[in-house]
């Protein structure tokens, strides 16, 4: 069910279009949803999407991926094993602001009489574009335009190229150039538990700073985490009007203001140069070097140079990236074709920008959209964001996964902690530590072990990777399997010698600490299996690895037996009477929850209903079992699935933004079309029209994620079950819309195109590609690269 109304502002402000997300007037009313919508990042470095004048703004953060402050998390009445040491995010040094005065008027949107106003998020350029013109209390006319960028290709880099022309008259103009540390939080520690905590007192302390010119260096560290932060900023001024300029700064603040006599018509040109390094290790003077150093380089090279390489690196991404398509019936959708294709680029766009160079870290929940959830990565980054990195930028996905490797020897530490033999990954943490307050809906989710080995196999299986299995994959895949067998026991209460998983919380976290979640049973007995399965590929077919894992690992051949022995006995749990899944073994003995008499103002639940009102009754947060069974899809039977999805969908608050895409795709799958479009418009829509009613915290990059899985397997009918690229595309009788994508599978790129009649698929680069339409196996070559196939319809 969806409780929520998508939010659609009016249409001749904000405009549909499949490559902009335009902003054509200026609405206060929308100030903090437009920031997250609007932010610029590329995986190492976020902006909000903040007005370069310095504001107004709701929360003006400016991020680094992996930059954190600690805090001890304080229990009033602790417990063994809590987590004891807080991660949280912090807003660094802001230096995108460029002030403007006009016969010492300052330009200030909210006060401004603005003749024409546009902004626009670019996806092709990767830009936020601004044009406006203002006109001065006294009459004076002046255009203002702006365009921002943060570079994919210079990690470390952004920039602003802002404009300035009189129009009607000459008038004395200052820009004063400014960049800002410690300021104010604007995030509150409210009683929503995804917001981010406040952490207290001074946050960034100042190591040094120096000024050359017009260009200023500040470098600061953090007291408890001691990362060191250095931001440099430089310009260039170009015009011919007469100027000069001033460079001051402090600890925490830097200016460089110029003082232009500016003449109609004579416009007047600032570039401005943003660097940030950061380093656990380094020494401010040397990362102040290091800032100074991409800086050289970057002023060197021009802003129109960066500019041509945010293109092409787009240009790339989008080649591989993109889903279109055609001829959407909006009685149906509720939205246009234009709305829906900008909605699916505006996801992927957030993706790209949450991951693209996030090096040696993960994608925080928000990425660098926003401060909420702290910062932290979660398990979603492999079950909803991974897929589409895989089959796009294996590349990144890559990275992702071993970024999770390097976190072993803390997983294998917390697993001591709590008991256990193996590792156990962090529920949230950005240093690898586990960073959850709360165990029940946090250490308890055991599934996160299960949920990184599921996206390993599914990496290595696309791009036939093996050697990161070898070095990488097979150790988290013994210690993840050896945590599964000790955390489980065998039972003679669900049938002969059946391998329980008691006490753990499933994705779904209106119900925790419960025994046999079926979603982390049937994903640990996947993950038991594939550990295996690997060990046993590897003793047989290169000895040398094997001997090298056991080494390092202490493996006994006798512990790979326990596995597959506790795989094949794993307890699911099924009703034979309603014949569906139960999601656990209490599940069904709740009481219903009484959606008739909640108020549509009481969602999430988890605002406005004590934990335990919520467990003890039948209602989940997000979806559990139906995931499990898109996930492990070869598993059941379209009836079977059908049966359980028409039992849970009523139960499903889509209290959480990760629900609405899955149950799209299995609504698709049973041939459902109407809640599949239902719910698959409600995913792409989930922060472009503001569907949880929280994006002004930030992106929900997951959900995005889940839009790629939505489109590519629900509508799209594919599969990659055993490692087995098929496509098994369905229709409805009333359905006319056209969609094509494209997968890389085993280094070679696909192109899907799904027509009213037929399928078109068509090799675009590679030499020989292997697939399935359906049952039938198809051979794309070079010199035959296509092949079209009818569509079967419900």
């Amino acid at each position: 069910m969806i409780h929520h109304i998508p939010l659609r502002p009016p249409s001749r402000d904000f405009p549909a279009d499949e490559w902009n997300i335009i902003e054509k007037g200026f609405h206060p009313e929308f100030l903090a949803q437009l920031e997250t919508m609007l932010a610029l990042g590329n995986g190492y470095l976020g902006m909000r999407g903040c007005p370069e004048e310095g504001g107004p703004n709701a929360e003006n953060s400016t991020l680094l991926n992996g930059f954190y402050e600690t805090s001890p998390i304080v229990y009033p009445e602790d417990a063994y094993g809590f987590a004891k040491t807080g991660q949280t995010i912090i807003g660094v040094t802001d230096s995108k602001i460029i002030k403007l005065f006009v016969d010492d008027e300052p330009f200030w949107l909210p006060n401004a009489k603005l003749l024409s106003y546009d902004r626009r998020l670019n996806l092709k350029s990767g830009t936020l574009d601004r044009e406006i013109l203002w006109e001065t209390p006294a009459g004076k006319q002046v255009l203002i335009t702006s365009r921002r960028l943060v570079s994919f290709a210079n990690r470390h880099v952004a920039a602003i190229s802002y404009r300035v022309t009189l129009l009607n008259a000459a008038a004395s103009l200052v820009l004063s150039s400014e960049m800002t540390a410690n300021e104010p939080s604007a995030c509150t520690n409210a009683n929503d538990p995804r917001q981010t905590r406040v952490v207290s007192g001074r946050v960034l302390h100042h190591e040094t700073g120096y000024a050359k010119d017009r260009r200023i260096v500040l470098c600061h560290a953090t007291e408890k985490s001691r990362l060191t932060l250095t931001c440099a900023t430089d310009h260039s001024l170009e015009t011919a009007c007469s100027f000069a300029h001033k460079v001051s700064y402090s600890e925490d603040f830097g200016q460089v203001a110029f003082t232009i006599d500016a003449r109609p018509d004579c416009p007047i040109h600032l570039t401005k140069y943003m660097v940030y390094h950061t380093s656990a290790t380094a020494s401010p003077e040397e990362l102040c070097g290091r800032a100074e150093w991409t800086m050289d380089r970057i002023v060197n090279q021009g802003f129109l140079e960066l500019l041509a390489s945010q293109e092409q690196y787009l240009d790339d991404f989008w080649r591989r990236s993109d889903v279109r398509v055609r001829d959407v019936r909006e009685d149906r959708t509720k939205r246009s074709t234009v709305e829906i294709q900008q909605a699916i680029r505006f996801n992927l766009f957030h993706i790209l920008q949450a991951s693209a160079r996030a090096e040696d870290t993960g994608v925080p929940a928000k990425g660098l959209t926003g401060q909420a959830y702290e910062g932290h990565y979660f398990w979603d980054t492999e079950i909803y964001v991974l897929p589409f990195l895989i089959y796009t930028s294996p590349r990144i996905a890559k990275n992702l996964l071993t970024f999770r490797y390097k976190m072993l020897p803390q997983a294998r530490a917390r697993a001591r902690q709590l008991g256990h033999h193996g590792a156990m990954f962090p529920w949230r943490t950005i240093s690898g530590e586990e960073a959850s307050a709360y165990y029940a809906a946090g250490t308890a989710q055991y599934h996160i072990n299960a949920d990184i080995m599921y996206a390993l196999r599914k990496y290595v299986q696309a791009t036939g990777d093996k050697a990161f299995l070898r070095d990488c994959g097979a150790e988290m895949l013994v210690e993840t399997a050896r945590l599964w067998l000790d955390l489980g026991f065998y039972s003679d209460m669900k049938g002969k010698q059946k391998f329980c998983i008691n006490s753990v919380t499933g994705p779904d976290e209106y119900n925790t600490v419960v025994n046999n979640n079926a979603y982390t049973n049937l994903m640990a007995r996947e993950n038991l299996r594939y550990a295996a399965q690997t060990v046993q590929s590897l003793r047989a077919t290169n000895q040398t690895a094997y001997d090298a894992l056991a080494r390092k690992t202490g493996l006994e051949p006798s512990e790979v037996d326990a596995w597959v022995r506790a795989a094949e006995n794993m307890y699911v749990p099924y009703d034979e009477k309603l014949q569906i899944i139960p999601q656990d073994d209490s599940f069904l003995d709740r009481e219903p929850w009484d959606f008739r008499n909640t108020p549509p103002d009481h969602y999430p639940l988890l605002l406005f209903y004590h934990p335990l009102n919520i467990y003890r009754k039948q209602v989940i947060k997000q979806a559990d079992v139906v995931l499990a069974m898109f996930l492990l899809g070869d598993t059941f039977s379209l009836e079977f699935k059908k049966q359980n999805f028409e039992f849970y969908d009523p139960l499903t608050t889509g209290d959480s933004s990760l629900s609405s895409c899955v149950e799209a795709i299995i609504a698709a799958q049973i041939g459902n079309m109407e809640k599949a479009l239902r719910y698959g418009v409600a995913a792409l829509l989930m922060d472009l029209a503001d569907v949880g009613g929280n994006v002004k915290d930030g992106c929900h990059i997951a959900s995005m994620g889940g839009t790629w899985i939505m489109l590519t397997y629900g509508f799209g009918g594919m599969r990659d079950d055993n490692g087995t690229l098929s496509f098994w595309p369905r229709r409805a009788p009333e359905d006319n819309a056209i969609l094509r994508f494209s997968v890389i599978y085993l280094g070679q790129r696909l192109e899907v195109e799904i027509g009213l009649e037929k399928v078109e698929y068509a090799l675009r680069e590679g030499e020989c590609l292997t697939i399935r339409h359906e049952a039938e196996e198809i051979q794309l070559t070079r010199k035959n690269p296509a092949a079209v196939r009818p569509v079967s319809r419900w």
